[in-house]
């Protein structure tokens, strides 16, 4: 058993996860990857990417970078747009915040804006209108999931300042 994963190796949870994903994404889908996307040597890591759906992108989380610059088997795959640090985007008229890392406050977060972040596998309970939303929190499955589905029941969420 991988740590507090339900998988006896790594195979079998990269198998799980890209069917999960794939299962999830159609292939134009936008798919934001919050962090630490592949341990794996380049070519391990490039079957990987090849493999899953979507328009991949990536804010970059601690295993993604090497002397603190982006690890070479991330650095030449086809990314959407390059891997950034830090990114925002818009669902409809909602405001998102994307970090690799949970933040206690985030930009415009007293104006009704969203924070999603990785790192944490699962264990940082939802603060706010913050979530953890890796593809390794069990109760997303395991999968990529919507902007409706990672803010369904936190729509009425106290607004942090």
């Amino acid at each position: 058993m991988l740590q507090w994963r339900p998988f006896v190796d790594t195979d079998e949870m990269d198998n799980f996860i890209i069917d999960a994903w794939n299962s999830a994404v159609r292939p134009d889908d936008i798919v934001w990857h919050l962090g630490d996307f592949s341990s794996h040597n380049e070519a391990r890591t490039q079957q990987i990417f090849n493999r899953l759906h979507g328009r991949k992108r990536l804010v970059l989380g601690n295993h993604d970078l090497h002397n603190g610059e982006v690890r070479k088997s991330l650095r030449d795959l086809a990314w959407d747009q390059p891997p950034t640090h830090y990114a925002e985007c818009k669902q409809g008229s909602e405001r998102i915040i994307l970090h690799h890392y949970a933040q206690r406050t985030w930009a415009a977060s007293c104006h009704g804006s969203w924070h999603l972040y990785g790192h944490s596998h699962g264990r940082l309970p939802a603060y706010g209108r913050s979530r953890d939303c890796g593809v390794d929190c069990s109760d997303l499955g395991y999968a990529p999931a919507s902007f409706q589905q990672l803010t369904a029941g936190m729509r009425d969420a106290e607004v942090v300042s």
